[in-house]
């Protein structure tokens, strides 16, 4: 058996999440898709999995980075790490007798490095370009990644270049300077910052971390499962609702709980995956409602919580895939529901969420009200990143 405290990853190649043409793991990916169908997101791959079992988990290490076996970086002097992952998991008391519900829990993302979610991704891309030789980074942003990966960038000495809304606030436009990466601001949503940033990298001068077109970014989101079916004594909630724009956090935690069921870890049913999207921007609820074929021409409104503002998401066939084998579903929330759920979240139990987090507040409502969701259900709730960044909009 091979530990995971023996510090050996599994990791084997890369695949196409649609066709299964397999690439190798140690080239630097150079192309935003699968070469063979053109059009799909890459996978990392493991094998040899069958003797790891959660005992072997690095419990000195307080970081995502104890499923280092589990994770692409081969070697762990490339770890490019500011002790990003293991989030508190907290129950949302007041907020579950306010709407009669029993298991009520929110998984706080926000006591991550830089405030969110995006910083593991970051850590792993940019540990995995650390690993790959790369010296030049650059990523479309709505706000959270462009400062995530600027601070992980100047950890390891890389330089990054973040192509940003100019609508957005100017915390998020602070930090990535602060952290020394370069900005360029573009009109529109990060579906106009993606197209500037292709023009920029003609010539493949940069290594492009933008959602799903490599690979690494999604492993380190999906530490997120591992850590939920750990804190959660391998019982999973019946329910996880997610803020979803790009969409890789929700992909990535399903990944972790079927390489789980892969090993024997959990035996118990998969939750129902709920992406949460704002009205503004909902191009994964038309085309679950059947409104359009898929989102390449969905045109989508700036929202409040910025994350959500995607308004053609590489990953679209992954999430649906992920909403159909989990018997989930998409909804939306408007704007002023989002606004309104940040403030009754922090009045009741002293949480100042992300508005994409305060979505989801609205979203289980709505879900309860349906029936879709009992009372009796455990829930939980996953908020990506910290309201304070987003104070100068709710003013």
């Amino acid at each position: 058996m091979v530990a995971l405290q023996e510090k050996v990853s599994h990791f084997t190649h890369l695949q196409c999440s649609q066709c299964d043409k397999v690439y190798p793991a140690d080239e630097v990916i150079s192309y935003a898709s699968c070469e063979r169908c053109g059009k799909n997101p890459l996978c990392t791959m493991y094998d040899h999995l069958e003797g790891i079992t959660p005992a072997d988990i690095d419990s000195k290490e307080r970081s995502m980075w104890r499923y280092f076996s589990l994770l692409p970086v081969f070697d762990r002097k490339n770890i490019v790490s500011l002790g990003e992952g293991f989030t508190p998991i907290l129950p949302l008391e007041r907020l579950a007798k306010k709407l009669d519900v029993e298991h009520l829990f929110l998984k706080d993302e926000s006591l991550n490095p830089t405030g969110s979610f995006k910083a593991r991704g970051m850590s792993m891309a940019i540990s995995k370009a650390k690993e790959l030789g790369i010296s030049r980074c650059i990523v479309p942003t709505a706000g959270n990644a462009g400062g995530a990966m600027s601070a992980y960038c100047a950890k390891a000495g890389i330089q990054a270049l973040v192509v940003m809304p100019e609508h957005t606030p100017e915390v998020f436009k602070k930090e990535c300077l602060l952290y020394g990466a370069e900005l360029v601001l573009e009109r529109g949503l990060i579906s106009d910052c993606a197209k500037r940033v292709v023009q920029i990298n003609k010539d493949l001068s940069y290594f492009d971390i933008s959602t799903l077109k490599e690979p690494y970014r999604l492993e380190g989101k999906k530490t997120m499962g591992y850590e939920i079916a750990e804190q959660m004594e391998w019982n999973l909630p019946d329910v996880i609702l997610y803020p979803t724009g790009g969409g890789t956090g929700l992909i990535g935690m399903w990944k972790a709980f079927r390489e789980m069921i892969e090993m024997g870890w959990i035996t118990t049913r998969l939750p129902r995956m709920i992406a949460v999207q704002a009205e503004n921007c909902q191009p994964i609820v038309e085309t679950w409602l059947g409104n359009q074929k898929d989102s390449k021409s969905y045109v989508g409104k700036a929202t409040f919580a910025n994350g959500l503002a995607v308004p053609n998401p590489f990953g679209e066939q992954m999430i649906l895939k992920v909403l159909t084998e989990s018997n989930g579903k998409p909804v939306s929330v408007s704007e002023m529901e989002i606004t309104t759920n940040m403030r009754e979240i922090a009045q009741c139990e002293g949480l100042l969420v992300a508005p994409e987090g305060a979505a989801l507040w609205g979203a289980l409502k709505k879900l309860v009200a349906e029936n879709f969701i009992s009372r009796d259900e455990k829930i939980l709730l996953l908020n990506t990143g910290s309201g304070y960044k987003y104070l100068e909009n709710l003013a």
